[in-house]
């Protein structure tokens, strides 16, 4: 019998085969945290006729309302600071003093908002000062006849002979002692602007504990970071926002201060945010947590060409009742107490209520802000009394802040809960997040679909990532996310360093149709 011929696809006719290992399902990858959405500024939380001149105001210049809102609340804290405080229940007392900061590029009229905003409080010191020149005059004529006297007393008294030299001696010294307790007032001062720490203790010292510093420009933060001194000066501006007693005693001067009350109204541009975030020496001290952040929407590209100009009755409102407020509280040496109803004080233990979740490390949406959100709740004090003084003007301290009140500085308490998180996303609050990026753009970059840890640290920057230890987190964080998976990775020779950690990369990254 003739054999068959045999098909060699017979021979494998029933048999498994041997595929290749299927690629590995990727689902899509959650999104890294991005730009958050910001609250619009409620303007409905000013009084009448402060929330007219702040929409007058953004309405001239073409500018976010959130700008002349925000300085609004500073020029209500350089009234009122150092000279009111709000008792919220038992020993708790907050000082009226706030620290406000707004973000803006370059182009975005600043400097006209702050002159128009400010122009009131600089008219009220220079009234301040008219009432109290000739009290200056006088002072300083005093003291200039006690030295002379005192001069002329202890002259005589050297050449005296000795049976009358005790008794010239005693009259000499009575009358250096006399000259040396004539105090001469200081010109008062309600506005600096750009100074330095040092000056800035001694403006408060000599203006009775309180001065504000208002600038269109982010200078001071140079300064606070060390621009003259070469390192961080930051003890007055901490003690300054809390009130905390600040004493300096130098060989050059020595100065004290029972309650300092300072007001920064500040707007930087973006950057000044960026680079104070990665200086080391805001880190940790407590200063970032202390400033409600406002990083409003630019309206350049968007301006109308001919706006409504700011009413005259509009603005002379708002003249005179900042000017009114301010002479008022210029005069209280011990601070007026603002006294909250039962009801607002009940409508700020529930806020505080809603915010300590909040504050959670891990899930809360302010745990890595927990600085700033732990001072939340007293700022919202300090504005629901800035914002009574301002309905009530010299009327504020005999009357007690209302809940609506109350809850019209919770409604700019969570606005500043908003800007303040995207605020501290530009300061790299979370530097794990902002980290990831970075790698995930190297990832994209070279079209990788799995690398090493090594290799990876290899093309990343030393400056962000020192260490192997640093990418850590990152890598865990975006393996949570779905950008990657760790790959399990066995040793194959017995001695040397372990193999580095690999990982499959999502076929996102290279292909976006993927």
């Amino acid at each position: 019998m003739t054999a068959q011929p045999v098909d060699s696809t017979d021979l494998w006719a029933g048999l498994p085969t041997l595929d290749a290992p299927p690629a590995p399902v990727w689902e899509d990858p959650v999104p890294l945290a991005g730009p958050r959405k910001l609250a619009p500024f409620p303007t409905a939380s000013l009084p009448g006729w402060l929330r007219e001149f702040v929409a007058a105001v953004a309405e001239e210049t073409q500018t976010p309302v959130d700008l002349a809102g925000c300085i609004a609340l500073s020029v209500l804290a350089t009234a009122a600071g150092g000279r009111a405080v709000v008792q919220v229940r038992g020993h708790w007392r907050e000082p009226t003093n706030l620290y406000v900061v707004v973000s803006l590029p370059p182009a975005n009229r600043k400097s006209a908002v702050f002159g128009l905003l400010t122009d009131p409080l600089y008219e009220a010191e220079q009234q301040l000062r008219t009432l109290v020149q000739p009290a200056i005059v006088e002072a300083e004529m005093t003291a200039r006849l006690a030295k002379e006297a005192a001069d002329k007393a202890a002259s005589k008294a050297a050449t005296a002979g000795a049976d009358e030299r005790d008794e010239l001696v005693s009259t000499a010294i009575a009358l250096a002692q006399t000259a040396d307790s004539v105090s001469v007032p200081a010109k008062p001062q309600l506005l600096a602007d750009d100074t330095t720490a040092e000056t800035v203790t001694s403006r408060m010292a000599e203006q009775g504990g309180r001065i504000s510093v208002m600038s269109a420009e982010g200078d001071i933060f140079d300064i606070i970071a060390g621009r003259y001194s070469g390192k961080p000066n930051m003890g007055v501006f901490l003690k300054g926002h809390a009130g905390d007693r600040l004493k300096v005693d130098r060989q050059t001067r020595e100065e004290y201060i029972e309650h300092p009350a300072l007001t920064m109204g500040l707007c930087v541009q973006p950057q000044v945010l960026d680079d104070i975030g990665r200086q080391d020496g805001f880190k940790g001290r407590g200063l970032l947590g202390r400033f409600l952040y406002s990083v409003p929407e630019s309206l350049v590209g968007r301006r109308k060409i001919e706006p409504d100009p700011i009413p005259e009755q509009v603005m002379e409102t708002y003249r005179r009742h900042v000017l009114d407020l301010t002479l008022f509280l210029a005069e209280w040496t011990d601070p007026a107490l603002i006294q909250l109803t039962p009801e607002a004080v009940a409508a700020l233990k529930a806020f505080q209520a809603r915010v300590e979740p909040m504050l959670e490390a891990r899930g809360g949406i302010m745990g890595q802000i927990g600085d700033w959100g732990g001072k939340l709740v007293g700022a919202t004090a300090r504005m629901a009394a800035l914002l009574h003084l301002a309905e009530h003007l010299t009327k504020g301290h005999t009357v007690p802040v209302a809940e609506a009140t109350m809850r019209d500085a919770i409604a700019l308490a969570e606005y500043f809960i908003s800007h303040s998180l995207a605020a501290f996303d530009s300061m790299g609050a979370d530097r794990i997040v902002e980290r990831a990026r970075t790698v995930l753009e190297v990832l994209h970059a070279h079209g990788w679909r799995e690398v090493s840890k090594r290799d990876l640290m290899v093309k990343l920057s030393r400056s962000e990532f020192r260490t192997a230890n640093d990418l850590d987190p990152v890598l865990a964080l975006l393996e949570d996310h779905g950008y990657v998976r760790a790959q399990a990775v066995q040793r194959t020779g017995g001695r040397g360093r372990p193999p580095s950690p690999r990982y499959l990369i999502h076929p996102r990254l290279t292909d976006p149709t993927a």
